[in-house]
């Protein structure tokens, strides 16, 4: 090498190593303590999280700081997995139609007036807007699922056939049965919260703000299983989509009376909200059963043997799809940060800058 190449590469070689060390010792940018999250560099703020603490109706008397805070960590996991399927969406071109947002919207307050609708808004601090907007992020993200996910499962005659004869017994019922569903909400903190989105209620009102969450969601089309899967409380249901399967007549007769007498005069496809010591039971009648053998030759049977595979199926694709687009992203939670890092506490705000 020639004293001109060495020098030239020495200096290259310097300058490198500078450049190296001023990117080693910089520090990183400091966050504002209204940014509690981004994902892939998109900023999702104090606000954002409060508003969507609003939308749900948590804002509850005698709710402690701790107690709020934990709901608004698992809302702004919630925001965190919308952001990152709504920029899938984005880049599939999946979007919602303004007729179909205001339908929605129109359903979301069916059961109240202008009036009461206006006062609902101003106790929660929101405007008309800011319900359009959880809307349609809402739909653009389940239309995205229904797309990518649902669309893509298929049942095929054969596993029908495979799984009425692996579970004959299943199909003979010596008495009258009830397919029955639930998504429970209890009033306490639970020991382990099993389903998807990490929601527990903790306190009567918090109970019943969020029983009353859920039937408008249903009332608007929302689908039984995936509610039940992210918001009961219920560790052996919820995974399930809150199916129960079915229940002898002889088992609903002995249920306590308010479960008794609201299955019994309930007609497939009816819920319900059955209540009993503060604990609230959401219940669906998905299917009532005769006395007798089945077989394949029913087309009931053939139809709940496949919606039951497709369950299955639909369940571990979307598991499957969540993760996978969560590890794709680039995603880093501040708030979590911030609570680890004062050992439990909500952390303190940070003082006003000074104007």
């Amino acid at each position: 090498m020639s004293k001109r190449s060495h020098t030239v590469a020495l200096c290259a070689l310097t300058a490198a190593c500078i450049a190296a060390a001023c990117r080693s010792t910089s520090a990183p940018a400091p966050v504002s303590a209204d940014t509690w999250a981004a994902v892939d560099g998109k900023n999702i703020t104090r606000d954002d999280v409060e508003k969507a603490f609003r939308r749900e109706g948590n804002a509850a008397p005698g709710v402690s700081e701790e107690e709020a805070l934990l709901a608004k960590l698992g809302l702004l996991d919630n925001l965190i997995m919308e952001e990152i399927l709504l920029a899938k969406a984005s880049a599939l071109k999946v979007e919602v139609p303004n007729g179909e947002i205001e339908t929605a919207f129109t359903q979301a307050r069916a059961n109240l007036s202008e009036e009461a609708f206006q006062q609902e808004l101003t106790k929660r601090n929101l405007s008309a807007a800011d319900m359009r907007e959880g809307l349609r992020r809402q739909l653009i993200t389940q239309k995205l699922i229904t797309q990518e996910v649902s669309s893509k499962v298929a049942v095929t005659d054969q596993q029908i056939t495979d799984f009425f004869n692996a579970n004959r017994a299943q199909f003979n019922f010596p008495e009258d049965a009830y397919h029955l569903a639930q998504i429970v909400v209890t009033p306490v903190r639970d020991a382990q919260v099993t389903n998807r989105s990490g929601d527990d209620a903790n306190t009567p009102q918090q109970a019943a703000a969020k029983v009353g969450q859920l039937m408008e969601r249903l009332k608007t089309g929302a689908t039984f299983g995936d509610l039940a899967r992210d918001f009961s409380e219920d560790p052996e249901s919820a995974p399930r989509g809150g199916d129960l399967g079915m229940v002898p007549l002889s088992a609903v007769k002995q249920a306590a009376p308010p479960l008794r007498d609201a299955v019994l005069q309930m007609k497939p496809g009816n819920v319900r909200v059955v209540s009993q010591g503060g604990a609230h039971s959401i219940v669906a009648l998905v299917a009532y059963e005769a006395a007798g053998q089945r077989d394949l030759s029913m087309p009931e049977v053939k139809q709940r043997i496949s919606d039951g595979l497709k369950a299955r199926q639909e369940q571990l694709l979307r598991t499957a799809y969540l993760a996978a687009a969560r590890t794709d992203a680039d995603v880093v939670n501040y708030q979590a940060r911030r609570v680890v890092e004062s050992k439990g506490k909500v952390p303190a705000p940070e003082p006003a800058a000074a104007k």
